[in-house]
């Protein structure tokens, strides 16, 4: 478990909130002081020394000690400035690391992507020196990859962060031995730079949205109450899915109260043609992967927006987005563009299973929860673990089956693990489950759900 409410940076926005507290606390301290100095000077206090002058004396000895003594308020407000300046400052430092080792590690992946015969004199000098420390482990590591690779990799999913993030050194290499012929195409100084380049070869075009028959079926009619309630629902859209048909759902909830919510399930990649010059018909091919990795706003989102509005929500309704593999990435990506132009509507939850989202940039207005098996490599996409943002809450498990798919699929992988976060009482997830509450039903509450299907696409 990582972020949210309990996350590390929760607490840094925490001190930084009791340092502006403390700030604001050492400003009322010095005005009061301020307001109370005067009545030293008081025209009636001291025209009462003539009737008692040693009392008018001990008065204002009282009240300057009060005041401006080693205890008084002047010293009051002077040390929780200190404190406030310390508090605030601690947080910016904390934070600012933190954003300055994430741009290292880039800028090294990237160079040992640009220089890659001292990166490969690295790694086989790594390798020389682990097999004299562990010949027998060495050993046994390279018969576990010759026998079955698709479970070694599995085994080994940092490998894909590593491949991933030196990707755009090895491309602007390329690009600067071409004389900058492929610099439209390949370079970037990260993976989202590099993601923004590449995603050129695949054109977007513009969103095509025909309804479907609404889907009639329980899982999908009854009102969620957990999280593994909207991964049933997500899963029974995904499968109705095919390489040639995008087909996503937005679920409308209406209460007795009139009040209403949506729900967007948004299904992974199904489609895996290589660019070809020409707009690709289906949403969830490849190169929304890419385009949306690049922070790209694509095709898809359009088309999600647009079914949200052929299923009545406002701007103002309560949004729910839920994504697997590349649905979540676009639901992030939806998520950060929020109340925009872009997708206009209000966003306040994001389930993302199985999803690169760690380059996505939520807004803290909306609540992310990222469910993601150790064991699979898809996560890794983006080369960067998800920030430990209050508002991202990253729940790890190991579901290990020795097979990519297997490792990936919703109902495989995923569906237990949002059984166990169901029952969790992590303060984190607690507090995703009660921001999610307008998208939740209670058992027997009077609420009703129409499920309508949209067929997306392009042209």
């Amino acid at each position: 478990m990582s972020g949210g409410a309990g996350g590390l940076e929760a607490e840094l926005a925490d001190l930084a909130v009791l340092g502006r507290s403390s700030l604001g606390l050492a400003e009322l301290l010095a005005a009061t002081g301020g307001t109370c100095s005067g009545m030293l000077t008081d025209p009636d206090l001291l025209a009462s020394a003539l009737l008692d002058p040693a009392g008018v004396v001990r008065f204002e000895a009282a009240l300057l000690e009060v005041l401006h003594g080693p205890q008084g308020l002047t010293a009051l407000a002077v040390r929780f400035t200190a404190r406030a300046a310390v508090l605030q400052a601690a947080a910016a430092a904390y934070e600012a690391a933190d954003a300055a080792l994430a741009e290292l590690a880039d800028d090294l992946h990237w160079a040992a992507g640009y220089f890659p015969a001292a990166t490969l004199a690295g790694l086989v000098t790594l390798g020389v020196g682990q097999f004299l420390a562990d010949p027998a482990g060495t050993v046994g590591e390279i018969d576990a990859l010759i026998d079955d690779p698709e479970r070694w990799l599995t085994q080994h999913p940092g490998l894909v962060d590593h491949a991933v993030s030196t990707a755009p050194g090895l491309a602007s290499r390329a690009t600067a031995m071409t004389g900058g012929l492929l610099s439209p195409w390949l370079g970037g100084s990260d993976v989202r730079a590099a993601a923004r380049r590449l995603g050129h070869l695949w054109p977007d075009g513009r969103p095509v949205v025909t309804p479907l028959p609404d889907d009639q079926r329980g899982p999908v009619t009854r009102p969620p109450t957990n999280v593994s309630d909207l991964l049933v629902a997500l899963d029974l859209r995904a499968v109705r899915s095919s390489a040639g048909e995008d087909q996503i759902s937005v679920r409308v909830i209406s209460r007795a109260d009139g009040s209403r919510a949506y729900i967007v399930d948004i299904p992974g990649t199904r489609n895996w043609s290589p660019p070809s010059g020409s707009v690709n018909p289906p949403t969830h091919d490849l190169g929304t992967n890419v385009r949306v990795l690049g922070g790209d706003t694509t095709t898809r989102q359009a088309a999600v927006a647009e079914a949200l509005r052929r299923a009545g929500a406002g701007s103002s309704d309560p949004v729910m987005l839920v994504g697997h593999s590349q649905g979540g990435m676009v639901a992030a990506q939806a998520a950060h563009d929020a109340g925009t132009a872009a997708f206009p509507y209000d966003v306040r939850s994001v389930l993302a299973v199985g999803s690169p989202v760690a380059r996505a940039d939520v807004p803290s207005s909306v609540q992310m929860l990222a469910l993601e098996n150790a064991h699979d490599v898809v996560p890794h996409l983006d080369g960067r673990a998800n920030d430990d943002d209050p508002n991202v809450t990253t729940v790890t498990f190991q579901t290990q089956y020795g097979s990519v798919g297997e490792n990936h699929g919703i109902n495989s992988a995923y569906l237990g693990a949002a059984r166990i976060v169901d029952r969790s009482d992590d303060p984190s997830i607690a507090a995703y489950r009660a921001s999610a509450a307008p998208f939740f039903a209670l058992p027997g509450a009077d609420a009703e759900v129409v499920a309508h299907v949209y067929s997306i696409g392009r042209r």
